[in-house]
């Protein structure tokens, strides 16, 4: 199954030198599930053609916000609404989660509780999930349609679906542990809040549900139902 990766940020330097730009981590992330790839750096301004470019579609996460002024969201935003009215499957993560929000008629702001960093806990369907998550941003208005599924005390969408074809998730399946060290080093000091960045590096090596995850969002992309 081909799929689209519509690449809205570049990780940091000395993170892409580990890890590998956000598009290889999520290769990585899906590796097994029989996936080819195309990503469009969306972000650069290279957009496809159209929805019927792949066969299912991923949004990455992203330093921007999607309240932010830049020329290519409004055309990315159009073509979030083009692959839901083809209706095609589509998942996305912390940027992709609001970004797919705001362009469905929700809404997205910088969160006035602050910042979510490191390993977190969540609610999935009365089932309990750790992910790692890099966000201040969030979706604090759900479109109408959208389905919570998952949330915590801090993110109370935290995964979304909208249908049976389109899954979103604002933490970071794909953030193994060293996106994360890599982060607390070159995007958390002066900006996320000591405290935070502390717990984070302490609870790094602890388990985590990435992989159960990735298979939800796999199955998705396949045709499994998103809110099943």
């Amino acid at each position: 199954m081909h799929i689209g990766i519509l690449q809205t940020g570049h990780a940091p330097d000395i993170l892409s030198s580990t890890t590998g730009d956000y598009p290889a981590m999520f290769e990585r992330l899906f590796d097994g599930h029989g996936f080819t790839w195309t990503t469009w750096a969306v972000v650069d301004g290279d957009f496809p053609p159209g929805p019927d470019a792949a066969q299912g579609w991923l949004v990455t996460g992203s330093k921007h916000g999607a309240y932010e002024d830049h020329a290519w969201i409004a055309p990315l935003e159009d073509l979030i609404r083009a692959i839901r009215d083809r209706d095609m499957p589509m998942i996305g993560i912390c940027f992709g989660h609001q970004i797919i929000a705001q362009a469905l008629g929700g809404r997205v702001e910088k969160f006035s509780g602050g910042w979510a960093v490191g390993r977190r806990r969540y609610d999935w369907g009365g089932d309990e999930v750790h992910l790692n998550a890099w966000h201040q941003d969030q979706v604090t208005a759900v479109p109408v349609g959208g389905t919570v599924v998952a949330q915590n005390e801090f993110c109370n969408a935290a995964a979304i679906a909208y249908g049976p074809r389109i899954l979103t998730v604002q933490p970071h399946p794909e953030f193994e542990d060293r996106a994360i060290e890599g982060l607390l080093a070159t995007r958390g000091p002066g900006v996320v809040p000591d405290p935070l960045l502390r717990q984070a590096e302490a609870d790094l090596g602890k388990p985590q549900d990435a992989q159960r995850v990735a298979d939800i969002l796999a199955g998705v992309l396949k045709g499994q139902p998103a809110h099943g």
